[in-house]
């Protein structure tokens, strides 16, 4: 039996002034907000009519979600984080869409690609989990095959700390683990800034202030 492929990008809904704050602290709250929706939107429309992959929008506040005003628009299903730290909101995910492979991203990755993408599922092929490393310790991408047993690594991890991919993988210790390619999210305006020095963010970024 073939299970269909699911991707899940988990985002903050673009409400001003909660979004991207440490970006924020340095460039102000309406570019950090904007910068936040060009993203997501970007990565919406790159990813999201992907024929080989279920695109969801994983939202939170879960009203978001269920309202569905003033969210992206795109080719995608939404639904709700659900409560809870993020270790809960992704393993709530893992456990409760339809069968078959689950990638999760963020959505404030510029570099993301659906070639990067497409190369996570094919890791699963032969893995139980796949991760893709972020240079701060984190990572910006997780996915599990979910068979033949699913079992969750986010207990005890030290989120939005160094340690937090460490963590994962000690706690994935004696399954079958594969790693793609770093990428970097943008937390701060150095962060931004070598990004644009790389070019891995599009023009219209060139347009924010800092």
């Amino acid at each position: 039996m073939t299970f269909r492929h699911h991707l899940v990008i988990f985002a903050r809904a673009p409400r001003l002034g909660t979004v991207k704050r440490r970006l924020a602290r340095d460039i102000g709250a309406l570019a950090a907000w904007r910068f936040h929706v060009l993203t997501t939107g970007a990565l919406l429309r790159r990813l999201g009519r992907d024929p080989r992959w279920t695109t969801w929008l994983a939202v939170t506040p879960d009203r978001w979600a269920r309202g569905g005003r003033g969210l992206w628009r795109g080719p995608c299903r939404r639904l709700a984080q659900g409560p809870g730290g993020l270790g809960a909101r992704m393993g709530r995910v893992f456990e409760r869409l339809p069968p078959g492979p689950v990638v999760i991203v963020g959505s404030d990755v510029p570099g993301i690609t659906a070639e990067g993408i497409a190369r996570a599922f094919r890791r699963l092929g032969g893995h139980d989990w796949v991760l893709g490393p972020a240079a701060d310790g984190g990572y910006w991408l997780i996915g599990a095959r979910r068979r033949p047993v699913l079992s969750l690594p986010f207990q005890g991890v030290r989120w939005g700390s160094r340690h937090a991919r460490a963590d994962t993988l000690a706690n994935l210790a004696g399954r079958r683990v594969a790693l793609i390619e770093l990428l970097d999210d943008v937390d701060t305006v150095a962060d931004l800034a070598h990004l644009k020095r790389q070019k891995k963010v599009s023009g219209t970024f060139s347009t924010l202030k800092y």
